[in-house]
């Protein structure tokens, strides 16, 4: 069974190309196999996504806009592992609440994967939360995110949605897929 495997490479230099307000771009020169290579690539902090799942098997997804593909994406609540020392299963509750106003009593990591490996260092952990209520917030939502639509929908129906490239967030398609799996549920049609 295929397995990534870590690699220490040694780093024989590394520049920061452009600072940005959340990620930047970073040069690095490093050894392989005796040559010397130059990369660049986007420094991210990592974030962290959830499926808030209900007892009908039901999953909330958010609809946010999307500025680079300009497009307003079904995904599920996520965010970034941007507070020093803020634990990932912490970040994934910061942010179920902040996003969607829902607290949950049962977490589960499901799933962690590389975002674009050839291009950036993100690394995004899946959180199923479950035992879920609404507890509201009174958090006052900036750029994107003033507008986000809401919607419960059946795990097999979000499932279908991925597989026809109807909904196309890594997250929420990561995580659907591999929560679908785990539960042997089909997509429907």
């Amino acid at each position: 069974m295929p397995k990534d495997q870590n690699a220490s490479l040694s780093v024989s230099k590394r520049d920061v190309v452009f600072k940005g307000k959340i990620w930047d771009v970073v040069s690095e020169g490093f050894d392989y196999n005796g040559t010397t290579l130059v990369r660049e690539f986007v420094a991210h902090p990592g974030a962290v996504a959830v499926i808030a799942l209900n007892e009908q098997q039901e999953i909330l997804l958010i609809k946010q806009y999307r500025h680079p593909v300009r497009e307003y994406l079904w995904e599920i609540p996520a965010g970034l592992l941007d507070i020093p020392g803020e634990a990932r299963i912490e970040a994934a509750k910061r942010e179920l609440l902040e996003e969607t106003g829902y607290i949950a009593q049962a977490w589960q990591e499901l799933i962690e994967f590389h975002t674009t490996p050839g291009g950036n260092d993100e690394t995004i952990t899946i959180f199923v939360a479950q035992d879920l209520r609404l507890q509201g917030h009174e958090l006052e939502l900036e750029g994107e995110e003033v507008d986000l639509e809401l919607r419960w929908v059946p795990l097999a129906d979000a499932l279908t949605s991925v597989l026809k490239s109807e909904m196309r967030s890594p997250s929420a398609g990561y995580g659907i897929m591999a929560l679908a799996h785990q539960l042997g549920v089909a997509a429907n049609g």
